[in-house]
């Protein structure tokens, strides 16, 4: 197990649950646009946001929007160690450097200091974009080993300085390397790791190598924060990251649809009413977190062979047959309706649940 950190009052680490994290794209000097999307990110269920600082009005800016919004800030900082400074001074929970890239080792010190002096987090990051020239070398190319080695190296030089509130990012686009990678560094430390797929690409293809690269690595027990990292809107990153972190059953789903694959007995358009119902039933699921409701199972089946069991094992369910089907609720039939009238029905009975 991992060290334990906190970002604010988010404890990422020690046994904690993964945090989702996701990062601004407007320009963070517009305190206005900055604090409307934190804002829109934090009801997404985004459990810490970072924002790019490139210069010192972006610095401030940060610490303004740090006074409006209610979810820790990490400032993202490249090249200029004065500006890692600036947020920190300026109120971020944790700051984002890549050493390697700060400048001498006075520069570093610097930051360390700071930091140390406000007890926040650290978090230390290189990706295969930007591995050392010399590990280039040693390994003949971009490699996992490189990558690790790199991650390990960069906490050196800040647990040298006397600093140990530190979080290790290494990253690839590449899903196998990514994992490979982090098989290695979970060897090489005991610090809390935040994972993803750098540069996953838009949400068709990002998503598909987020859920397997992620997935794989939350299933082998590495990985304390995590970011989605889509060519899209950030709050679908966050959406996504809950949908995988639901998945491998590390957060509850508020509430899961499940429906059989179609056969030949399929008397029904079963693929239509399984879309629509996770359609209407998706606003419903956000109000449940929300509200802190349990989480509901529904089934949505298309047969008499298995649809029967399957939705008296659920809150609430459907069986279909020819042009009409059953309605169950607490395993229990209810009622058979028209098969028009299905979905409209389940919702209802799902919207009236407040347990």
């Amino acid at each position: 197990m991992s060290i334990q950190v906190h970002c604010g009052d988010i404890a990422i680490g020690g046994g904690a649950p993964v945090s989702i994290q996701s990062m601004t794209n407007v320009d963070t000097r517009d305190t206005d646009a900055l604090v409307k999307q934190i804002s829109e990110l934090a009801d997404a269920g985004c459990d810490i946001v970072r924002a790019a600082v490139p210069d010192m009005e972006a610095a401030r800016s940060l610490g303004r929007a740090k006074r409006l919004v209610r979810v820790p800030l990490v400032a993202d900082i490249h090249f200029d160690y004065k500006l890692a400074i600036a947020a920190i001074e300026e109120g971020a929970d944790k700051i984002r450097i890549n050493p390697g890239n700060i400048g001498s080792i006075d520069n570093v010190k610097a930051v360390v200091e700071k930091a140390k002096e406000r007890n926040i987090p650290i978090r230390v990051g290189v990706n295969s974009g930007s591995l050392q020239k010399d590990i280039i070398q040693k390994y003949g190319g971009v490699t996992a080993e490189g990558l690790a080695e790199s991650g390990a190296r960069m906490l050196g030089i800040i647990e040298d300085l006397g600093y140990d509130q530190l979080v290790v990012s290494i990253k690839s686009s590449n899903v196998k390397m990514n994992y490979d990678a982090h098989l290695r560094l979970k060897e090489l430390t005991d610090k809390p790791i935040h994972i993803g797929i750098t540069e996953s690409g838009t949400p068709k293809n990002g998503e598909l190598k987020s859920a397997v690269g992620i997935g794989a690595l939350l299933l082998a027990g590495i990985g304390d924060t995590m970011r989605v990292s889509l060519t899209a809107d950030p709050v679908q990153e966050v959406l996504f990251a809950r949908r995988i972190l639901e998945t491998v059953g590390m957060r509850e789903k508020a509430i899961e649809v499940v429906s059989c694959p179609t056969c030949g007995r399929t008397e029904i358009d079963l693929i239509g009413l399984a879309n629509k119902a996770e359609e209407m039933l998706e606003p419903i699921a956000t109000k449940r977190i929300e509200l802190g409701l349990r989480p509901l199972k529904v089934a949505v089946m298309g047969c008499a062979v298995n649809g029967p069991g399957e939705s008296k094992e659920a809150d609430y369910g459907i069986a279909g047959g020819r042009g009409e089907g059953l309605v169950f609720a607490k395993g229990e039939i209810i009622e058979k309706v028209s098969e028009d009238k299905l979905i409209d029905r389940l919702v209802e009975l799902v919207e009236k649940d407040k347990n």
